[in-house]
């Protein structure tokens, strides 16, 4: 997930995402987003509830991309 934040708040957004259990790998960058996450659920329907109600319910987030992966 491509992730742009309100101006200063990289860290914070940083740190409450790796408390997300479903969380596997987070980076903030520099550029047109400011942090990447990789996350990984069971079912189309956990991740929507990761997305939804744990990711975007977040203060501070300005907008999100999903890039889905699949096998």
């Amino acid at each position: 997930m491509l992730i742009s934040c309100e101006i200063g708040e990289e860290q914070t957004i940083y740190s409450k995402l790796n408390e997300i259990p479903e969380i596997k790998n987070c980076l903030i960058t520099y550029g047109s987003y400011d942090i990447v996450a990789e996350f990984e659920t069971k079912t189309s329907h956990d991740m929507n509830d990761v997305i939804s109600s744990k990711i975007r319910k977040l203060e501070n987030i300005r907008s999100t991309i999903t890039l889905r992966v699949s096998d």
